[in-house]
């Protein structure tokens, strides 16, 4: 993903870039309300992350002349504001989405891909993730690889699926733990460990080219490796 993020919080700014820049993704700053309005209709990205209170320009102000300019690209407004009011008032102004600080950054990340998702029609109505030879149906919950049906359990396929939404991303266990499970287990705990083994027993068994690796210190991912 390529991001801009409009925040004049200089430990926000950098708490950011990192997370973001350790999951492969692009960052562009700005850290003013004018800043930001330049850079976005200057180039082109996937997610706009912007907070209300900066300098020059609110985020509110620059959201409205945004989406008066036929802007459509997603934007997130990250803010300590946290009243019914303000997050009504920032979805009314165009965003798609508010998250109050503090914030923990994989639910960010989270919103992030969903918003994305939402952006992009073609992929919101297929009923198709494919990835090389992997072909899952989310509708009949099938798998398959070269025309071999795998079964799958109720957690299996949901790894399966975060998987082929996020090809060639490097997944950590605490994205993995939060998205399959909903909640945070103790960081020492082996139940990613555990789950991937079992997926890669039925993906990458009886065939030739793996498609599930392990990123030695950072997690796992979907790729094709010779």
């Amino acid at each position: 993903m390529n991001l801009l993020i409009v925040e004049d919080d200089v430990h926000i700014q950098r708490f950011l870039t990192q997370g973001f820049e350790q999951e492969g993704c692009t960052v562009t700053l700005a850290s003013s309300g004018n800043e930001g309005l330049y850079y976005a209709t200057h180039d082109q990205f996937d997610v706009v992350i912007l907070d209300i209170m900066l300098p020059e320009m609110d985020g509110l102000e620059m959201l409205r002349q945004l989406r008066g300019q036929g802007f459509i690209v997603p934007v997130i407004i990250l803010s300590a504001k946290h009243s019914v009011e303000e997050r009504v008032s920032g979805l009314q102004c165009g965003a798609d989405d508010y998250l109050v600080k503090p914030f923990a950054f994989t639910e960010l990340l989270a919103r992030c891909h969903t918003v994305t998702r939402r952006a992009q029609p073609d992929n919101a109505i297929s009923t198709q993730l494919h990835y090389d030879d992997l072909q899952l149906d989310i509708i009949k919950r099938e798998l398959i690889r070269a025309n071999l049906a795998i079964p799958l359990n109720k957690r299996e396929y949901a790894l399966t699926e975060l998987f082929l939404r996020n090809p060639e991303r490097v997944l950590s266990k605490t994205v993995i733990l939060e998205q399959i499970w909903g909640y945070q287990f103790d960081p020492q705990t082996n139940v990613v460990d555990v789950l991937v083994c079992r997926l890669r027993s039925k993906v990458d068994k009886d065939f030739k080219l793996p498609l599930i690796h392990t990123i030695r210190g950072v997690g796992y991912v979907l790729r094709k490796e010779c």
